[in-house]
């Protein structure tokens, strides 16, 4: 889970959408020694462009110079650090849990009707479950499902945007 302490940030970039840009934006982290807690990249509205969301750790200080360093990069067209409170955050879990029995099947069915998840796999012997939502309800979904054996688990991480009518 990915949680908001007092000095973490969310950092959203328009970037081009071509080869190598990831690459550049991963680097200028290291080389800065800021440390990335989550990133996720996907296309944007717009043709050619995509959107990444970084979650990243550090003092006003630090913000400052990855927001300055990551619009000197070429291919970065607009950086902004977004508001938590101001801030819609989404992540996407898949998790393939042991199910062998139907009394097992039926409980999972219903955290996952509860959790507003859906069933994507069946097998003999387990469902492949989707869920989204905020990390909290993600990690209390998961903590339900430990108990049947999770098989294997897969997060994208969070990815965010303004609430409202505000846009980049």
């Amino acid at each position: 889970m990915i949680e908001m302490e007092p000095d973490t940030h969310i950092i959203s970039a328009l970037v081009e959408h071509k080869p190598g840009v990831l690459q550049r934006v991963a680097g200028l982290f290291t080389r800065r020694g800021f440390n990335i807690e989550n990133i996720t990249v996907g296309e944007s509205e717009t043709p050619g462009i995509a959107r990444m969301t970084i979650i990243a750790r550090g003092d006003d200080r630090v913000l400052e110079q990855i927001t300055k360093q990551l619009n000197k990069l070429i291919d970065v067209i607009k950086v902004r650090d977004l508001e938590p409170a101001a801030t819609v955050k989404r992540e996407l879990c898949m998790v393939k849990v042991h199910a062998p029995s139907e009394s097992e099947r039926s409980e999972i069915i219903q955290y996952t009707n509860i959790f507003r998840g859906r069933i994507v796999d069946v097998s003999p012997d387990a469902l492949t479950v989707e869920v989204t939502g905020d990390s909290e309800k993600i990690d209390a979904f998961l903590e339900l499902l430990r108990n049947f054996g999770i098989k294997e688990l897969a997060r994208t991480g969070p990815t965010a945007m303004s609430r409202g009518s505000r846009t980049m």
